[in-house]
């Protein structure tokens, strides 16, 4: 019965909508009117369909990342059905308003009717943050875009001076459909010849098992002193319900594993001193730790930190930027440069190099894409490598972080 009813809910939803749309195209050729219906109507169509199979054992032959895809997309036309039916509605309650002040200005001749050129406005109106997302899924998911970065470091040694370093964050592999892009992605990331490699965190969405048809590809990336890793949020199967402690437990040694076996030196609250042209340089990796209480915290940043005191250069790996304002700022004073990821921009905003930078994330974060600076200290926040969710990006790209360390 609540299959039916929904399916009986998705085809009323489906009625509504088409009244707009089908006063938009009152005017078209028979033809053209006649496409447009059926392909509407094949949507709800391709929906009911595609729910009953999820029901069925055929779902397995879908990966995760497909069925997200696919999802998506469904939701995202119904997003647009949904505007169409608000914008037609504003209009019309616009115009009964404007119809009601012709009693009081007897000189003002509006009749206040929903038109087929209101109607097609309404369509435009909810096409275009359709159109938007459709290209972020088709086009920008795996658009990756190199951000180089000049950062100046107080007291930096010369023989540092000019340092490589490539970061990416977020892959989240469980979302991903295809090896093929992500080659790409590498391939960029070892074209930039970088003396450090760090990842950020969140490898996977939710458990270890989603890296592992792809570990052949990021096994391949590579640094002249190595590739450091920590873990995030989604890393230690929080957002799973398991049949108990050991599972979990399993599953996050499971993850670690692979990453070594990826040739990644995983950071679990500790540091590795590298010599770097003579010079001692930490790279401290801690573990998840937020300033938000919605998130768990696994990070020991004291023990993280413990045995780094001498080196000249001290570069910290966190995943959540707002480590940085709740533990790191004033209190480790001495950590000249802090690499995170977590917030992915919001996978959605507004960039104009230099000019302008918007997303809805920052009114969560006050720190959530790029680099940031509080007296001698810096953080870089990653906009991530890969998506979570929505299986694509408008206007926030995703990000391979090149940063190269001068001497101030």
């Amino acid at each position: 019965m609540r299959i039916i009813f929904l399916f009986l809910l998705i085809l009323g939803f489906d009625l509504v909508a088409f009244q707009p749309l089908q006063l938009a195209i009152s005017d078209f050729s028979k033809p053209v009117i006649l496409g447009i219906t059926i392909g509407y109507w094949l949507v709800p169509v391709a929906l009911i369909f595609w729910l009953l199979i999820n029901r069925s054992d055929l779902r397995k032959a879908n990966s995760a990342g497909n069925t997200m895809v696919i999802r998506s997309i469904f939701y995202l036309i119904y997003l647009a059905k949904f505007l169409l039916i608000l914008f037609s509605l504003l209009f019309q309650v616009g115009g009964l308003l404007m119809s009601g002040l012709t009693y009081l200005i007897p000189n003002l001749n509006f009749s206040g009717a929903y038109t087929p050129f209101l109607a097609k406005i309404s369509v435009l109106l909810s096409g275009i943050p359709l159109l938007l997302m459709i290209n972020g899924v088709i086009r920008n998911r795996h658009r990756y875009k190199i951000h180089e970065v000049e950062v100046p470091i107080k007291g930096l040694s010369k023989n540092l001076d000019g340092l490589k370093i490539v970061q990416i964050s977020d892959v989240h592999s469980g979302s991903f459909t295809d090896k093929e892009p992500l080659k790409n992605g590498i391939e960029m990331i070892n074209a930039t010849n970088a003396d450090l490699a760090f990842f950020t965190g969140d490898l996977v969405n939710s458990v270890a098992t989603e890296i592992e048809p792809y570990t052949d590809v990021f096994d391949k990336i590579k640094a002249k002193y190595g590739v450091f890793s920590i873990l995030g949020n989604h890393d230690y199967g929080d957002y799973v319900r398991w049949p108990n402690v050991d599972m979990k437990s399993a599953n996050l040694n499971r993850l670690i594993t692979t990453q070594k076996n990826m040739g990644w030196d995983l950071l679990l609250n500790e540091n590795r001193i590298l010599e770097i042209n003579g010079e001692k340089v930490a790279i401290i990796g801690v573990e998840n730790y937020s300033g938000s209480p919605r998130f768990s915290k696994y990070g020991d940043i004291e023990k993280a930190y413990r045995g780094s005191e001498s080196a000249t250069l001290k570069l910290l790996l966190s995943h959540d930027p707002s480590h940085w304002d709740a533990q790191i700022v004033n209190n480790f004073a001495d950590i000249a440069l802090t690499f995170s990821g977590h917030t992915h921009g919001a996978q959605f905003g507004i960039e104009i190099k230099g000019l302008f930078k918007w997303s809805p994330v920052q009114y969560v974060y006050k720190q959530w894409a790029g680099l940031y600076q509080k007296g001698t200290q810096y953080l870089y926040v990653n906009r991530g490598f890969g998506y979570l969710g929505y299986p694509g990006r408008v206007g926030i790209l995703p990000e391979i972080t090149l940063m190269r360390l001068k001497s101030a």
